[in-house]
């Protein structure tokens, strides 16, 4: 079997803190925002820390071994990224491209797993414009106290970030972020924070942020579905045309087969053994991992949760899908 462990990228941010510790990391400084886990992007990419690519990042053997990934044409870039952000204080209300709107290889169509959150925390989903022209109005009036739609959170819930969706992870939420392969991001609104780096307020990008948000907001519905996988409890958090994610469960001995080119594994919570024909790896809360589709029949045992992503085959898309990113 191929499996790719993998080191994070970490990330240092305005907004961030010393939560990554907690999964493992090693941080430089007390306010790491992001640790870009799973990355093949070229602004934090992760390396192969053991078999038979160790020492190799993940993007140059992307690129030199396609047929590992179950074959690409040589121009495509990896197309998902995971990331844990810790999100200290409020992040910068800000929006995505999708892919047309784009200037990098893909839009950046993401979603939140709540790993943890303070009881008071929450989200900024959605705006409250009714049109296009009212939401410029509100942004230029700096109506922000009518503008913003808050969301309590807690740990466990699960949210879907279409590209042109206004958002922002609010102060005390730790989240993992499945997302396409992007770094595009459009700021409206920073706090009036101050850079204690640059003493001066980071960018704002207003123009071509309201150029790509959607309005009226809609809520994406999402159809989550969950069944037994012997000793796991296995739901399907999401189907979207970008990426499918899983969250497996587990309590005891369970079996499963890999049937995709290629899944991406986080390790949220626990302490569990991957065995397949007849390797073992001993796995923890902050392992990252890709499984390549050699692998086949594997087995997963003793108590954890895993955040389980890949690519949403064609067939998914045709029969699943009760929503389209634009």
């Amino acid at each position: 079997m191929t499996i790719l462990m993998l080191a994070p990228a970490l990330q240092e941010k305005i907004w961030g803190g010393t939560k990554l510790a907690t999964f493992g990391y090693q941080l430089p400084s007390d306010h790491v925002g992001e640790a870009w886990v799973i990355s093949a992007h070229d602004n934090g990419v992760s390396k192969i820390t053991q078999g038979e690519f160790a020492g190799q990042d993940l993007a140059q053997l992307w690129t030199e071994r396609p047929e590992l990934f179950g074959g690409h044409d040589p121009e495509q870039a990896f197309p998902l990224l995971a990331k844990i952000l810790d999100a200290q204080e409020n992040l910068s209300i800000q929006v995505h491209p999708n892919d047309k709107q784009s200037s990098e290889n893909f839009g950046k169509t993401e979603s939140w797993y709540i790993l943890d959150a303070t009881p008071d925390a929450k989200l900024y989903y959605g705006h409250q414009a009714p049109t296009k022209a009212a939401l410029k109005t509100m942004v230029d009036e700096r109506e922000w106290s009518q503008l913003l739609r808050t969301i309590p959170v807690q740990k466990g819930d699960f949210f879907y970030v279409p590209a042109g969706t206004f958002h922002a992870l609010g102060a005390g939420v730790l989240a993992l972020e499945i997302q396409q392969s992007s770094d595009s991001t459009y700021r409206f609104y920073d706090f009036d924070r101050v850079d204690a780096t640059t003493q001066q307020p980071r960018p704002l990008q207003i123009d071509t942020a309201l150029s790509v948000t959607k309005a009226p907001h809609v809520d994406p519905i999402l159809n989550q579905r969950t069944r037994l996988q012997d000793q796991t409890i296995l739901t399907r958090l999401l189907t979207s045309p970008k990426f499918t994610i899983d969250k497996l469960s587990v309590r005891g001995e369970s079996h499963f087969n890999q049937h995709h080119d290629y899944e991406l594994f986080n390790v949220i919570a626990g302490d569990l053994t991957l065995t397949a024909e007849g390797t073992t790896y001993h796995l923890k809360k902050g392992d990252n991992f890709i499984m390549l589709k050699d692998t086949g029949n594997y087995t997963l045992s003793g108590q954890g949760e895993v955040i389980v992503s890949f690519v949403t085959p064609t067939s998914y898309r045709e029969q699943e899908l009760s929503y389209l990113d634009n």
